[in-house]
């Protein structure tokens, strides 16, 4: 079952960025799947790094975009995206140091960021850039 579902108001209208929503969601969903078939802690801390690498390509792509049409809610929209890798990140170095990843608790926290970032940051960029 998907952790994440593509929903057209996600759409932002730029479509390299609009791909990239919806190549993390696939990617996330294939992530939680893996996570519910108790894979070594290597296999996790790999699986978290690719999400963690793939987000932070996708934020700078975004955050290139936001800076060029001089998007007012920039510095929060960035601060959101730095949360969001930092917990990831904390996740990572959950594994090396061998300590349990809360497998659940981490695809809520994915479901629940993306949700929210969603439904507030990237709806705000929306109207921004729809109001151009």
């Amino acid at each position: 079952m998907a952790l994440l579902e593509w929903q057209a108001n996600f759409e932002l209208g730029i479509p390299e960025v609009d791909h990239e929503h919806q190549e993390l969601i696939r990617l996330i969903n294939r992530v939680h799947e893996s996570l519910r078939q108790d894979p070594t802690t290597e296999e996790v801390s790999g699986m978290l790094g690719e999400i963690h690498s793939l987000i932070s390509a996708h934020f700078a792509l975004e955050e290139k975009n936001m800076q060029a049409l001089a998007y007012p809610g920039y510095g929060e929209h960035k601060r959101d995206h730095e949360t969001l890798l930092d917990d990831i990140r904390d996740r990572m170095d959950e594994c090396d140091t061998r300590l349990p990843l809360d497998r659940g608790a981490f695809s809520a926290r994915l479901n629940a960021w993306f949700g929210d970032h969603f439904r507030t940051h990237d709806a705000r960029l929306h109207t921004f850039l729809h109001a151009r």
